[in-house]
């Protein structure tokens, strides 16, 4: 039995919840990844995974071995970046979590930075907020991109690297005569989104606790056409239907090339909602996260992130 791949297998299977895809992102059969697991039960004398046909869990003494697995193969990846990496050119994966509304941000903070250095690998994973917050506090991620309103209720140690605030629109069909591109039209106020038929994120999602909030501010109470745990779902339902949707100037921006649409900035509440990079306070960070925390408090890049995600219309 080879321990580190059977340790690799383990966190798959954590990281995919399904012991089919945990085999398919490992490269291996299924068969292979259930033998190897099966094997390493052996050696530490235990179960480690609850099996009831499919995946239900890890044993008490599996979650403590998943703990160490994750720290090991951490270690591993810290060894192999330094021993692979030369001064600033930093070489080795980065794994970067991003609640849904901020992917845009983080797709393209990914792509500079690996511009910046072609050796960084980054992996841009979407995620609910409790995904990212359970991904930092576990070292499964190196940074995530999320709220900053949530970290006090964090048990975790997490630094925040402060990016940009989110400003809120209602995106709609274009009111007056087409346009090739998306527009920004004049503000509306939340009492008047409320009336309309909204395609809305369903409850589970952090963004909708701020929507609901925000009508709630208004004396408003809307009554979805459509919810949806997708971003894509958010723009082509106003595209292809006859609803409207509100969502922040991180998703307005990535849709700039669509025609007959705008976004009418939201008054009455104004609201302004921090969005930070989240890294777990641990201590000693990888190279690769290093280079990422340096350029993601870069000036330069900061002013892209300003441009692109907040507010649109002045």
């Amino acid at each position: 039995m080879n321990l580190f791949i059977s340790l690799k297998y383990l966190v798959a299977l954590d990281d995919h919840k399904h012991f089919g895809r945990a085999a398919h992102a490992s490269h291996v059969t299924q068969p292979a990844l259930s033998n190897a697991l099966r094997a390493l039960e052996g050696s530490f004398g235990t179960a480690i995974v609850k099996r009831a046909g499919n995946f239900a869990g890890f044993t008490e003494e599996g979650e403590r071995i998943l703990v160490s697995a994750r720290r090991i193969l951490r270690e591993h990846e810290l060894l192999r970046q330094d021993l692979r990496s030369r001064v600033d050119d930093p070489v080795g994966h980065l794994l970067i979590g991003a609640v849904p509304t901020a992917v845009p941000i983080a797709a393209r903070f990914a792509a500079m930075l690996q511009d910046r250095y072609p050796g960084i690998l980054p992996t841009v994973r979407s995620m609910s907020s409790v995904e990212l917050e359970t991904g930092l506090e576990s070292l499964a991620l190196d940074m995530g991109l999320g709220y900053t309103e949530r970290m006090d209720s964090s048990r975790a140690q997490l630094r925040v690297v402060p990016q940009y605030t989110e400003h809120y629109f209602l995106l709609r069909k274009c009111s007056g005569p087409g346009s090739e591109s998306l527009r920004i039209g004049a503000p509306a106020s939340w009492a008047e989104a409320a009336k309309l038929p909204l395609c809305l994120l369903s409850s589970e999602m952090h963004n909708r606790t701020i929507v609901d909030r925000a009508f709630a501010a208004a004396g408003a109470r809307p009554e979805p056409a459509i919810e949806t745990n997708s971003i894509l779902t958010l723009a082509l339902s106003v595209v292809a239907g006859r609803v409207c949707s509100i969502m922040p100037g991180a998703l307005v921006g990535a849709l700039q090339g669509y025609r007959n649409l705008e976004a009418l900035p939201l008054i009455g509440p104004e609201i302004e909602i921090p969005i930070a990079f989240i890294v777990h306070e641990i201590n000693r960070p990888s190279r690769t996260l290093e280079a990422a925390l340096a350029y993601a408090q870069d000036a330069t890049w900061l002013h892209h992130a300003a441009r692109h995600a907040g507010w649109l219309a002045v």
